[in-house]
């Protein structure tokens, strides 16, 4: 364990066997057990090289932060063993992904891999090769970029490792670099540490407070608990008073341990500086009191290896599994995607089908109530909607025929009897009377059939333009003739409705008629309240309020002054209660029957000719339109395409490194 390790100091017989050492021993960079660790850091590369992380599968990497000077360039030369730019500021403008392997030759192999391309190199112009390649990425200033560079150093000796290094934080621009750097670094930073898969090597200058470091401020905010931080103390020979303490105490929680190195000066060979360090470790009174375990670029290299190791062995599963996943995700979307036309016998199939298919749709939505294609969303369960809409409207009628005042109960009806009065036998209801009131009412009410109509066909449109729109989504050309047709063919029968209610309207206004018994039944029930009105009526030492059924309280006072009509407008009054009712249940129940016709002849009969008569029509486009596909489709198909090809890819690197496992085990 760390804490262990950590505090793990060196006895006194060690520090003096070390003295004794005339020469100190510097370890190779390179291990036999990079032979087993080389397969799954190859894989991990082509899967890298792949850019399967567009698909969100996250590959386990080294990802190598730290402050501004902190020593990250040093820390990574050393492992290296080549020269990376140097000056002021920012050195590292891009994402540097470093691909280090061990090469048996004694000439090394470097090269550069960016834009697609790859840029041969040596070790003399690697520098200049690097800062070519990130002015061409991020431009010639001192911006940054999120696009990665890719250095490959296949030489002797070095470790297998792959390693992004990561700009430098700094929190204040310099001249020629956007105000927001700090930000924009913080954005890559963040991007690359945050995954689980990621182990954050986070570089540490010996000479600053380890809590006050910005990299360790960022690293902690994704991995509290350290578990997959591993940081690289520079600049050890520096300041190496409290250095021990420092990585004892561990105040910053780096779970991974902490490696002390002495950075390379002036013009020392990457072997003169092991020399160095290994020497500087063993016999500085300071620095040769820290554990031999946690210090040396070798012993960073060796875990770096192991780690690199055991987090590529644990990730590789879970990265199988889900690249399976997003194999057979795209395989099904795609071919859930409507097949590309190539002829005209095609494109006719397929309107014909897409025809059918909407037919049968709209069928189920406003003839059946069926919902199934659309379960959550309420505005397409129709037939419950178009219930709520006759509901609605069945209430508003039945509002227009309650009494809106009682204190002129009967006034009208005595006003109508007065100016119809004719020469005749007293107490009959004139007839015109009747029609007068009637058609008076009826006029009143007329509004609201006609709203009803058009809030109902409004709806039955969205639904069928949501219908199209669904089953056509893939064919724009055919969805915007399909969603014509309906708008002109609903427009039709919508006025044609129109015309129907006002038919309606006008014939409840002509005539006083019905056949139904429930006239007959309402009327007796009123005019059963006649004779107790009329008892008030004629003694005035009653009270003038009475209590009339269908009314509620009235106030009948003021009609004492009318005894020769009073009579007869009661029973006018109680005629047009009546018949009234009669009147309502008729415009509901026919605007009911005429809606479900309407609907039935909508989809059964007028929609499938409107639409094919537009499509095949000189605005409709015409069936050899439709074989083109929108650049949407065309666009989407070649995406998945891409994703399809990149995931198999991938499948195959995957499945090749899974064998060779197996089979070495």
């Amino acid at each position: 364990m760390v804490g262990s390790q950590n505090k793990r100091i060196k006895t006194g017989s060690q520090q003096k066997q070390k003295e004794a050492k005339a020469v100190p021993v510097h370890p190779p960079l390179m291990f036999l057990f990079n032979e087993r660790i080389r397969p799954l850091l190859d894989a991990v590369d082509k899967l890298r090289h792949l850019k399967v992380a567009q698909e969100g599968i996250q590959l386990p990497t080294i990802v190598v932060v730290g402050d501004q000077s902190a020593g990250k360039s040093s820390v990574l030369e050393s492992l290296a063993g080549i020269s990376l730019p140097r000056g002021q500021g920012i050195c590292t403008r891009v994402p540097l992904i470093m691909r280090l392997q061990h090469h048996p030759h004694a000439q090394p192999e470097l090269h550069l891999e960016y834009h697609g391309k790859t840029i041969p190199t040596d070790e003399t112009h690697i520098a200049e090769a690097i800062v070519s390649a990130t002015d061409e990425i991020a431009g010639n200033g001192k911006g940054i970029s999120n696009t990665p560079l890719t250095l490959v150093v296949k030489k002797r000796g070095v470790p297998d490792l792959t390693m992004v290094d990561l700009p430098g934080i700094t929190r204040v621009p310099v001249h020629g670099q956007p105000e927001d750097i700090y930000e924009q670094i913080s954005g890559i930073i963040m991007e690359y540490i945050k995954p689980e898969e990621s182990i954050i090597l986070n570089v540490l200058s010996a000479t600053v407070d380890f809590p006050t470091c910005e990299s360790i401020r960022m690293s902690q905010q994704v991995d509290k608990t350290g578990e997959r931080t591993l940081a690289v103390v520079t600049k050890s020979d520096k300041a190496p008073e409290g250095l021990l303490e420092k990585v004892t105490a561990d105040d910053v929680k780096i779970g991974l341990g902490y490696i002390c190195v002495r950075n390379r000066i002036g013009n020392e060979s990457y072997e003169e500086a092991r020399v160095e360090e290994a020497g500087l470790f063993q016999t500085h009174p300071l620095l040769s009191k820290i554990d031999e375990s946690m210090v040396g670029v070798p012993v960073l290299a060796q875990k770096l290896v192991q780690i690199q190791a055991t987090i590529i062995s644990r990730c590789l599963p879970d990265i199988v599994r889900k690249i399976n996943e997003k194999l057979n995700a795209s395989i099904s979307e795609l071919n859930k995607m409507p097949q590309n036309l190539s002829c005209v016998a095609e494109a006719m199939t397929t309107v014909m089908r897409i025809i059918g298919l909407s037919k049968e749709s709209l069928k189920k939505i406003l003839q059946r109530g069926e919902f199934d294609e659309y379960p959550d969303e309420k505005h397409m369960h129709s037939t419950a909607r178009l219930v709520e809409m006759l509901n609605q409207y069945s209430d508003e009628l039945q509002k227009s025929a309650e009494n809106k005042s009682t204190s002129n109960f009967l006034l009208e009806e005595i006003r109508v009897l007065n100016e119809t009065k004719g020469i005749g036998l007293p107490n009959f209801v004139p007839r015109t009377a009747f029609v007068m009131i009637l058609q008076k009412k009826v006029k009143e009410i007329s509004k609201t059939p006609v709203d009803f109509i058009a809030k109902v066909w409004d709806y039955i449109l969205s639904v069928v333009i949501s219908v199209f729109t669904n089953h056509c989504d893939s064919y724009p050309i055919l969805q915007a003739s399909t969603i014509r047709a309906a708008r002109n063919l609903i427009e039709k029968m919508k006025q044609k409705s129109f015309d129907h209610v006002m038919e309606i309207v006008e014939m409840e206004k002509l005539a006083d008629y019905t056949c139904s018994p429930e006239y007959m039944s309402e009327w007796g029930k009123l005019m059963a309240q006649q004779e107790v009105f009329m008892k008030i009526m004629n003694d005035t030492t009653m009270s003038s309020r009475i209590l009339i059924e269908g009314f509620g309280w009235i106030e009948v006072g003021h009609l004492r002054g009318y005894p020769s009509v009073r009579e007869q407008a009661f029973d006018m009054k109680m005629r047009i209660t009546a018949y009234w009712k009669v009147v309502l249940k008729r415009l509901v129940d026919n605007m009911a029957l005429h809606l479900l016709l309407s609907v039935q002849n909508l989809v059964n009969r007028d929609m499938e000719i409107e639409v094919v008569n537009d499509f095949m029509g000189p605005h409709g486009g015409g069936i050899q339109k439709i074989l083109d596909e929108s650049p949407a489709v065309a666009k989407k198909r070649e995406r998945l395409s891409k994703s399809i090809k990149l995931l198999k890819d991938s499948k195959d690197v995957v499945a090749e490194i899974m064998d060779r496992i197996t089979v070495e085990d």
